[in-house]
């Protein structure tokens, strides 16, 4: 099974699974006045729509490209983690004013039904994340996907503790505390996945190239002269791009630029891992040379 497969399928279950805690916490958190477990079963909500628009962009990503879609939908699963990672942040800024709300005004909570149903989702997104777990370091969509499902677990480690916490001692306070600790690292991991996904969609130059190391190699190579007018970005997280232009010292022929350009290849592949190239050769062009040239 081709890993795109394997990773389609593995959201699909997760989404299954997801549906099952989100209903059992709806449930138990209204019974047992817990807003941890509603705000767990919120954060879970998401889960299942994230997975859903993760899923779906999966499906998406590897249609054929056509005449009117040249690049087809490479860029569906980096905009579904865009979504996501915004998603994460604007649901943790609610639960946050919901949390210092309850915290003003505690209320007594049924800690029993907390205690069992937060163990029950400790379980289904513990199967969850390691459905993911696999996948998540080669693509930013399952990634955004793993780690929703990841807070959403640890979320309810922290509830399972706090409902055993306002059980034995009755310490009610707890469960806006824990609350507005998840919404914390749920701002944080939201923000690390938007600044990714966001870096790739405004088509910046990714973090580990450098680009006057890029420059200084391939003026090394014979015959060129300089290169300038320089664009290197990402399409997903398989593509990387460089466009350029090429001052060539001669005028030379179209097998002589085809060896050269080989060579240009193999170099920014090997070196910068750049996969994709598309080089415009020229000879005494009275052009803009800056490295950095605005359209």
């Amino acid at each position: 099974m081709h890993s795109h497969q394997r990773s389609e399928k593995n959201l699909f279950l997760s989404i299954i699974l997801n549906v099952g805690i989100t209903l059992a916490q709806i449930i138990g958190g209204l019974l047992s006045g817990s807003l941890a477990l509603l705000s767990d079963a919120l954060h879970n909500f998401t889960d299942v729509v994230s997975l859903v628009i993760s899923y779906v962009a999966s499906k998406f990503a590897h249609k054929s490209a056509t005449y009117n879609k040249t690049f087809g939908y490479k860029r569906a699963e980096i905009i579904a983690a865009f979504v996501n990672s915004a998603s994460l942040i604007i649901i943790a800024v609610i639960l946050i004013v919901e949390a210092v709300e309850r915290f003003l005004d505690p209320q007594a909570i049924n800690s029993t039904l907390v205690i069992w149903l937060s163990a029950l989702a400790i379980v289904f997104n513990g199967a969850s994340v390691l459905l993911l777990l696999k996948d998540r370091k080669q693509n930013l969509n399952i990634a955004s996907a793993y780690f929703h499902l990841l807070t959403d677990m640890l979320a309810s480690v922290a509830v399972l503790v706090g409902g055993i916490l306002m059980k034995y001692y009755g310490i009610y306070w707890l469960d806006s505390v824990l609350t507005f600790a998840i919404a914390l690292y749920l701002i944080y991991v939201g923000i690390q996945l938007f600044k990714g996904s966001f870096t790739i969609l405004m088509q910046f130059t990714p973090k580990h190239i450098n680009v006057d190391d890029v420059i200084s190699r391939v003026n090394q190579i014979d015959l060129v002269k300089n290169i300038h007018h320089l664009h290197i970005w990402q399409l997903n997280e398989n593509e990387l791009h460089l466009e350029a232009e090429i001052d060539f010292k001669e005028d030379i022929s179209l097998s002589t630029f085809e060896a050269v350009l080989e060579e240009i290849e193999e170099l920014l592949l090997n070196e910068f891992g750049i996969n994709h190239i598309t080089i415009q050769p020229e000879f005494k062009k009275s052009d803009n040379k800056n490295i950095i040239v605005q359209d």
